[in-house]
């Protein structure tokens, strides 16, 4: 798949270019969703779709939509308010931590472009997207352009 743009997300066009990529036949993905193929063409042009569709999807065209949507969270989540939650600073969530964000090459290569062109500082991005600085500065070093 080519550049996403992951600001706007439209799930179904996504799935669909994957299904004409894999070159798959509308009767496998009909078989294995147990759908119609008047339902699978209303997949195609659903802009958001269940997460168990999208897991489907995910398993039979062997890429993870999910992570569309995570590169969102990085690039346009909001910074957390100070104080926000400080009332439920000291629990903890029964719900797995993850100790790592998701950086794929096009979010990487989007950052190095906003700070070679100038049009964001270092300190900008380390601050807009909490993108450790030591991260930043070693992609900088490492994807430099030619």
């Amino acid at each position: 798949m080519s550049s996403i743009n992951v600001k706007d997300i439209h799930i179904g066009s996504l799935i669909c270019q994957r299904v004409v990529d894999c070159e798959i036949q509308k009767s496998r993905i009909c078989n294995f969703l147990n759908r119609s193929e008047k339902e699978v063409d209303e997949i195609y042009k659903s802009k958001s779709l269940d997460s168990e569709t999208l897991l489907k999807f995910s398993k039979l065209l062997q890429y993870d939509f999910f992570r569309i949507y995570s590169q969102h969270l990085v690039m346009y989540a909001p910074i957390a308010s100070t104080g926000y939650n400080k009332k439920n600073e000291k629990k903890t969530s029964s719900l797995p931590a993850f100790r790592k964000n998701l950086y794929t090459k096009e979010i990487i290569q989007f950052i190095i472009e906003l700070v070679e062109s100038g049009e964001k500082t270092k300190k900008q991005i380390v601050d807009e997207y909490r993108i450790p600085k030591t991260t930043l500065y070693k992609w900088l070093m490492k994807y430099k352009a030619n």
